[in-house]
């Protein structure tokens, strides 16, 4: 974990890549999943994908901060990256592993944002339709320049920016956990369902919310193949299937990604 992961090995000698860490750790015997995050554009190289995409226990989910889709906002913010640049990062995604999930962070008023910069940010957001999108409304903080600025972007304002990238945010979000529907994705089990206690909840490769009956004290830790019935906003459902129900069905499996 790091706010900018991907800067590992640059204060190194001789330097190091992340993505030669990821192969790395990838290759350990036995290990079942490898997830990281997150992926800051500025340092994240394309190669890092590749590794993603070259390493079997690596998880086909990657969390990358775009914050606007604004080139104007995106340089006051000094984020060290363009539009353009976070957008062949996610080509490289979808051309390698067209089936990942792709996460970010978005801030919506930042000093100076126009209408303009703020739809600008909406397009990228249906350009791309990412899997979940973490929402905010700028906020001065103490000691950073954008405190002092005299340019702030009205609260009104920036409350009806919000909620409409956040009615955006749970279209996309819906849209592509639909996909799952009538998959069976391997599941790892990490907690009991709070409000279900006879259901336990893990998560895909994809970092999905998977809810199913199961007993948590025999599952725990463990990977098991769950096929999707239902699919919600933010999480899915489905019923645990054993191999041979599994090996069925990808008989019919014609290798395709929807």
């Amino acid at each position: 974990m790091g706010q900018n992961i991907d800067a590992y090995g640059r204060d190194m000698i001789p330097k190091r890549k992340f993505s030669d860490l990821l192969r790395t750790v990838g290759s350990i015997p036995n290990l079942k999943r490898l997830r990281f995050v997150t992926s800051h554009p500025r340092y994240m190289s394309l190669g890092v994908v590749d590794a993603v995409a070259d390493t079997p226990s690596a998880c086909r989910n990657f969390h990358v901060p775009f914050q606007s889709g604004s080139d104007n906002i995106l340089s006051e913010m000094g984020r060290g990256h363009t539009r353009e640049k976070y957008l062949s990062i996610i080509d490289r995604i979808r051309a390698r592993l067209p089936d990942a999930s792709i996460t970010a962070d978005v801030i919506v008023g930042f000093p100076g944002e126009t209408e303009s910069d703020f739809l600008d940010t909406l397009s990228l957001m249906e350009e791309v339709k990412f899997d979940s999108v973490n929402t905010a409304a700028y906020s001065p903080r103490p000691n950073t320049p954008a405190a002092d600025w005299t340019n702030q972007v009205d609260e009104d304002v920036k409350d009806q920016r919000l909620y409409r990238i956040n009615e955006l945010n749970l279209v996309h979000a819906k849209e592509r956990r639909g996909r799952m529907m009538d998959r069976v994705e391997e599941v790892l089990v990490e907690e009991r369902n709070v409000r279900v206690p006879t259901q336990v909840m893990g998560r895909t490769t994809h970092g999905y919310i998977v809810y199913c009956e199961g007993d948590i004290d025999e599952l725990r830790g463990k990977m098991v193949n769950v096929k999707i019935d239902t699919c919600h906003t933010y999480h899915l459902s489905g019923e645990i299937v054993d191999d041979d129900d599994d090996d069925d069905d990808d008989d019919d499996d014609d290798g395709s990604v929807t």
